[in-house]
């Protein structure tokens, strides 16, 4: 009897695996399981992959640059042709060709007000191409606090509906504040990494045209500081 027992508890164990591999949430049930903290978070990523994708496309373009450009700019004005440099500025359209831009509008005074004028466009191109950043940088550090709040937020209601319960505790009784306390942690900490990989990929893209901008400028200067034949 022992062993028709124990042959009847092993033929019954798939049937007990496959209805227990049967349950399942999605990761929207999941969310929604995290409250008002996962909405938070919901909006957060929503704000995080638009600044991105945004700032990717404007930085992609700064950093668009005519090999030939800076040569045709050179000869432009040894040429005399000046009008000639301003409208290839302006075809350009970049921050690099508005520095050059404002730079050629500056000839005839003194070297120092010429690079001075150039420096004051360079810092207004970085602050445009930094513009979103600082708030992707606070959705890196600010996600992880809000998921690590939520996760106190439903300890606190497993506690409390332990409480209630009193001797009658059962685990369904903790379920719902122990989904919110893991569901939200891990969402503050997925938008927070996601946010800081993207926002450091972006830093280091507004890096590389900032020293395209200061290597044209460099090249430009000494342009006008050529002997003239």
């Amino acid at each position: 009897m022992i062993l028709t027992s124990f042959l009847q508890i092993t033929m019954n164990q798939p049937e007990v695996a496959k209805e227990a591999t049967e349950v399942s949430l999605s990761a929207l049930e999941l969310a929604i399981k995290g409250g008002w903290v996962m909405l938070i978070l919901a909006m957060l990523f929503v704000i995080a992959v638009y600044i991105f994708f945004e700032r990717y496309m404007t930085l992609r373009n700064a950093s668009k640059e005519d090999l030939n450009f800076m040569n045709r700019i050179k000869d432009y004005i040894h040429e005399g042709k000046i009008e000639s440099a301003t409208a290839l500025c302006q075809s350009a359209n970049n921050p690099i060709s508005r520095m050059i831009a404002k730079g050629i509008s500056r000839l005839g005074r003194p070297l120092n007000d010429i690079n001075a004028a150039i420096e004051n466009i360079g810092n207004l191109e970085i602050s445009k191409m930094e513009n979103g950043l600082p708030t992707l940088a606070t959705i890196s550090g600010g996600a992880p606090m809000i998921g690590f709040l939520g996760t106190v937020i439903g300890m606190i209601r497993a506690f409390y509906d332990m409480s209630q319960a009193g001797n009658n505790i059962d685990v369904s009784l903790l379920s719902n504040g122990i989904y919110t306390a893991m569901v939200t942690t891990v969402g503050g900490l997925v938008v927070g990494i996601l946010a800081y990989f993207a926002y450091n990929y972006l830093v280091a893209k507004v890096d590389k045209v900032v020293h395209k901008m200061e290597a044209r400028t460099t090249e430009f200067m000494d342009l006008l500081n050529e002997p003239v034949n």
